[in-house]
């Protein structure tokens, strides 16, 4: 059993963090590059969120949402 979790932490610290071990050594160099993953999550929020809200503005300008006192059982 002691194997397995050792499987499981080799797997972890040599494969799958490898990409953040080169970013790491990135940082001395550049720090938009280092911190391009922060970046590139950063855009996919902001277009998640921008989507999000057009959506909203849609069936808000269509009013297709309940809106009386009694729609919601929490009101």
């Amino acid at each position: 059993m002691k194997d397995f979790f050792y499987a499981i932490e080799d797997l972890f610290v040599n494969v799958l963090f490898a990409p953040y071990d080169a970013l790491r050594e990135l940082e001395l160099e550049s720090w938009f590059l280092a911190n391009g993953v922060s970046w590139i999550f950063m855009v996919i929020g902001l277009v998640a969120f921008t989507y999000w809200m057009l959506q909203l503005k849609k069936y808000n300008d269509n009013n297709e949402e309940d809106k009386t006192v009694s729609a919601h059982s929490y009101l």
